[in-house]
């Protein structure tokens, strides 16, 4: 009970300081994930074991040049066609392979093009025809919890059959289709009370969300298992780590933005 109490406070500590970020200001937002960026690349530096100030130089110069102040939409492009085929290649080494060989020969590698890249298209979604649309980012942090209350629900009441046991022995089928249950039953909330997109593009984003979110997921216990180590950090009592917190929106960002991208131009 004590458990639950941490819990429950903490989360929603972290939320309301996450939704607080959305509606203050452009800059206020930026701000924020900024430093929760800065937080989770440090804990994710210290699960592969490396002490690297070029990562955070790194990571200030892509927020600043590819988020904030775009210099030019052809580099963001670039950088979407490249995160996404590392983050491709970090499914099928999840799916193939007993450990992830990025994790042990390529850091930097995960570390521009998986964590850094993915900070740059989560803050990249809510900017629509160059304006900030807060509910967007709302809309899909929401599809994202969602689908990760859902898929402990129902996983932890229901789930019989394992979804992939060897990286995450709690993960269950029951629960992963749970989650993608309650992602469209956000979407369907989300589209009826905001006039941003119709309800197909919001079901497609609760779809993507459930896929690549839990994806993310197991990716990141995957690089947990290979460290040794329960929670990536201790930042957030109950929780573990923000990488714990962030790793099914930071994985899927850039297949959210691509898809929006998709839709805009296309329409």
């Amino acid at each position: 009970m004590k458990e639950l109490i941490v819990r429950s406070i903490s989360g929603a500590l972290y939320i309301s300081i996450v939704v607080f970020s959305m509606f203050a200001a452009h800059e206020w937002f930026l701000l924020l994930f900024y430093i929760l960026a800065v937080v989770t690349l440090n804990e994710f530096l210290r699960l592969v074991h490396l002490k690297s100030i070029a990562a955070y130089i790194l990571l200030t110069v892509f927020l600043y040049f590819l988020s904030y102040r775009i210099f030019d939409y052809n580099a963001v492009y670039l950088l979407l066609i490249l995160c996404g085929f590392v983050n491709l290649f970090l499914l099928k080494d999840l799916l193939v392979v007993n450990k992830i060989p990025m994790f042990e020969k390529k850091k930097y590698v995960t570390i521009i093009f998986y964590i850094i890249s993915g900070f740059v298209f989560l803050t990249l979604i809510p900017i629509r025809e160059e304006e900030f649309v807060p509910w967007l980012i709302i809309g899909v942090f929401v599809l994202v919890w969602a689908n990760d209350s859902f898929a402990y629900l129902i996983g932890k009441n229901f789930g019989k059959t394992k979804l992939l046991e060897r990286i995450s022995p709690k993960k269950t089928v029951e629960g992963f289709m749970g989650g993608i249950l309650g992602s469209l039953c956000a979407g369907f909330i989300i589209f009826n009370i905001t006039d941003l997109f119709n309800l197909q593009i919001w079901t497609g984003m609760a779809l993507i969300v459930s896929f690549f979110g839990t994806a993310g997921d197991l990716i990141q216990s995957k690089f947990k298992r290979q460290a040794g180590v329960k929670d990536s950090g201790v930042l957030m009592p109950g929780h573990g780590g923000l990488y714990d917190r962030l790793d099914s929106i930071i994985y899927s960002s850039p297949f959210i933005y691509a898809f929006l991208e998709i839709v805009e131009h296309v329409s």
